[in-house]
């Protein structure tokens, strides 16, 4: 008889719960087996379908391993351990279970602080010797301090309340996070300097990403007063260690550290410079296990029962927005940028998101980024959207739409460039209509009703009799055929727009010399089918 159950792997320790919940619903074989070669476990059982992992490495090669693997579980918030990109290639799902260890992160970090104020470790050890060392181990009070908390997510935001009973000020930092939220938690948001120039302990809660590797650095240590103390309990690759060490030998900081770049035996380089190191203890408890491994068993069940996808981690839309309208938004990028002119240096990008695309903003800047660079990925997120155009130099400003103006569900994009001419603005609006992509505006040319792909011809030019017609022959000429043409007017400026759709791409010689007969404003191709 055929088994119709889909096979779970969990090669981790981890509660039982998990396999109790997912064994359960009788739709699932699950394999738990904690292991050191999980590679070899993964090829014992290539009919996975979904792979729940604590601090395990989810590599290429193991997904490679995997040929039904369809989703992977991170039994724990931080998820850096997975390729989740690649994952995403072979359309496998990768999910976490956020605040699951929260609290016995939040709880750790106070007793790393208490540990290290109050000397508890080297006290025990001399006690225990026969010593009688007070006068060596004078400590100090938590109460009273100032606390900067960097990276107000879950586990931030339980030690904010944790730390109500010793009376500490609180200042925080999160770009995310709203200011009445903050005021809620009775924290103060700054600026990243402040914060380490005013704190007598700051305590790092941020993922490991490209935005935040190597972020606190010497710019920020060398603020930090003499004798403040840093916390990393959140990943090794966001302290720059050996500015730590200089800060520690002209600073005098203290550092209490519970994170590597590798989970395992051996020496740690951060040894010499922690006063304080713990073996990556702050999940580490009976109940952030549980919590951990059931949420993942439900997250699961809910995913392939019910299609609930919110706590999928490497998509790069969100549910509810459909995928042509971040197209739509690359490819109005794309136009705008090649509008605007090769030596045009970008300065400023505005974008209007109308209708239903309104709540989705942040998630559209990213393809509108990734149209200027092709090495961006798209499954980066909006802080390093924003990253980037601030490393490139460009403002960014969302504009508040007026939906009175019946653009329904279109997004506008204006770039604006130094040329030298002086700033130049370029202008586009577009829609997604009957399933289609369609440019509906370009400037002042209005009701263009152009549907961008392949290859594609631009030009503007002053309007007069017979212009069209010398293109067209001229491209006919180089064995061009011209498959659709867009040619509307701009009664205010005299100028005409001709946006050909032709079936390969216009020899540079070629564009160059119909530039020159019709004396054109602006001419490009570019193949809009692709990226």
């Amino acid at each position: 008889m055929k088994n119709n159950t889909k096979k779970v792997l969990i090669p981790t320790k981890l509660d039982s719960i998990a396999k109790d919940l997912l064994s359960a619903t009788g739709r699932y074989t699950v394999i738990q087996q904690e292991t050191s070669d999980l590679l070899a476990l993964a090829k014992e059982h290539p009919d996975t379908h979904a792979l729940i992992v604590r601090s395990e490495k989810v590599t290429k090669e193991l997904i490679d391993a995997l040929p039904s693997l369809r989703v992977i579980v991170r039994a724990g918030s931080g998820y850096d351990t997975i390729d989740t990109r690649y994952a995403r290639k072979k359309e496998i799902d990768v999910m976490n279970t956020p605040g699951a260890n929260a609290n016995a992160v939040a709880e750790q970090v106070i007793a790393l602080i208490l540990a290290n104020a109050r000397h508890l470790i080297g006290a025990d050890a001399s006690a225990r010797s026969g010593k009688w060392e007070k006068k060596n181990f004078m400590g100090r009070e938590l109460t009273g301090k100032t606390v900067g908390i960097i990276g107000l997510g879950a586990i931030g935001q339980l030690l904010a309340k944790r730390l109500e009973g010793f009376e500490c000020k609180l200042v925080g930092y999160d770009p995310v996070i709203s200011k009445d939220r903050a005021e809620q938690l009775d924290v103060a948001l700054l600026e990243l300097p402040q914060i380490f120039e005013t704190a007598d302990y700051v305590t790092l809660h941020i993922p490991e990403t490209n935005e935040t590797r190597g972020m606190v650095n010497a710019s920020l240590l060398n603020l930090m007063k003499k004798g403040a103390t840093l916390i990393n309990c959140a990943r090794a690759g966001v302290v720059n260690e050996d500015d730590v060490r200089k800060a520690k030998a002209e600073r005098g900081i203290c550092f209490l550290n519970d994170v590597y770049a590798k989970d395992a035996e051996g020496p740690k380089s951060v040894a010499d410079i922690a006063d304080i190191m713990l073996p990556h203890l702050g999940a580490s408890t009976r109940e952030a296990n549980t919590n951990a491994a059931r949420l993942a068993a439900e997250e699961l069940i809910e995913l392939d029962e019910k299609g609930i996808s919110t706590r999928i981690v490497n998509r790069d839309i969100p549910v509810g927005l459909d995928r042509a309208y971040p197209e739509l938004a690359f490819m109005l990028a794309r136009l705008c940028r090649r509008f605007l002119g090769k030596g045009a240096n970008l300065k400023l990008i505005e974008t209007s998101f109308y209708g239903t695309l309104k709540p989705y903003a942040q998630w559209l800047l990213v393809p509108i980024v990734a149209a200027l660079n092709k090495d961006f990925d798209r499954s980066l997120n909006y802080g390093a959207a924003i990253k980037y155009l601030d490393g490139m130099g460009v403002n960014y400003k969302d504009r508040v739409t007026d939906e009175r103006k019946g653009f329904k569900n279109s997004i506008t994009l204006d770039f604006f460039g130094e040329t030298g001419k002086g700033m130049r603005k370029v202008s586009i609006r577009g829609t997604v209509t009957e399933k289609t992509t369609m440019i509906s505006r370009i400037d002042d040319f209005h009701n263009l009703y152009f549907v961008p792909c392949g290859h594609t011809a631009v030009f503007t030019y002053k309007d007069r009799p017979g212009i069209l017609g010398r293109i067209g022959a001229m491209l006919a000429e180089a064995g061009v055929n011209i498959d659709d043409v867009r040619n509307p007017h701009d009664s205010k400026s005299e100028e005409s727009i001709a946006i050909m759709q032709i079936n390969q791409q216009v020899p540079e010689d070629v564009l160059q010399k119909i530039a020159d007969e019709i004396n054109a404003e602006r001419y490009f191709t570019i193949n809009l089918g692709a990226s």
